[in-house]
């Protein structure tokens, strides 16, 4: 489990090289109101955009790195990433070796996962909703985000075995309730992604978001696979104290905000 590190977030707690930094924000801090309390880093979901830009800047100087937000499309486009890099480039992961430059994901229950060599030598981080993570016949995003990082010319003879990755919090499995077409999206042809999945009553199943990513990780060749484990702490719709969640948030009070997941080399 990640530990406060500031009021606004956790530092995640992984074996990795030491100059690469990683951060998760939580919804505390920050300067918008009701439904987006308090750190809400989305710049689409009807927040004032003054607020979120202070937000973001607070965020920035948190982390003395430049965070490089995306437009999240629940695709599968992985793009490179420098301190020219504008904002809301189109993309569900992204990859950089430029230090200072923080690899961000945006999240409100979806899983955000960050990778990185043992060198560090560049860093990577994916947004993985059931869509993106199920992708086209086994392929999705963290299988793209995966081989864009082995074939980036900072890997050189790196092998899946050798990435390291981290699985941030997003809606457990004791809150994600999802219909047969889910299930199938992942088990058709695979029935070892069965045990991700709970029945609850007729066609209607509770799934284990981090579960699915660990074993579509594994299946790809990463080992070395730390974070999110399913239990209720890294629950983003059950800890409302901590975490915005869309599948809580949205139909209850009309919006809700985003966090983020960043991971950066250090500029020393």
């Amino acid at each position: 489990m990640p530990w406060p590190a500031t009021a606004l977030g956790w530092v995640p707690d992984w074996p990795v090289a030491g100059r690469v930094k990683a951060f998760f924000s939580t919804r505390q801090g920050g300067v918008s109101p009701a439904p987006w309390n308090a750190f809400n880093l989305g710049d689409h979901v009807g927040d004032a955009p003054a607020l979120v830009s202070h937000n973001r800047a607070q965020l920035a100087h948190t982390l003395g790195a430049l965070p490089v937000f995306l437009q999240q499309v629940h695709g599968l486009d992985v793009i490179d990433i420098d301190a020219q890099t504008p904002p809301g480039r189109r993309a569900d992961a992204c990859w950089t070796d430029q230090p200072g430059v923080a690899c961000t994901i945006m999240v409100a229950d979806c899983l955000p996962v960050l990778f990185t060599d043992p060198s560090g030598t560049w860093v990577a981080a994916a947004h993985a909703g059931w869509r993106g993570l199920a992708g086209q016949n086994g392929w999705g995003v963290l299988e793209a985000t995966l081989a864009h990082v082995l074939t980036s010319k900072a890997s050189q003879s790196l092998q899946a075995q050798d990435v390291q990755v981290w699985l941030g919090p997003c809606i457990g499995p004791q809150a994600f309730q999802v219909g047969a077409e889910v299930r199938e999206a992942f088990c058709v042809g695979h029935p070892e992604a069965t045990p991700a999945f709970t029945p609850q009553g007729e066609s209607h199943y509770l799934a284990d978001l981090a579960l699915l990513a660990r074993w579509r990780l594994q299946r790809a060749g990463v080992s070395a696979i730390f974070g999110n484990d399913g239990t209720p702490g890294w629950c983003t719709h059950s800890q409302e104290s901590l975490f915005f969640s869309h599948r809580r948030d949205a139909a209850r009070l009309g919006a809700t905000g985003r966090m983020a997941a960043c991971i950066w080399l250090d500029r020393a």
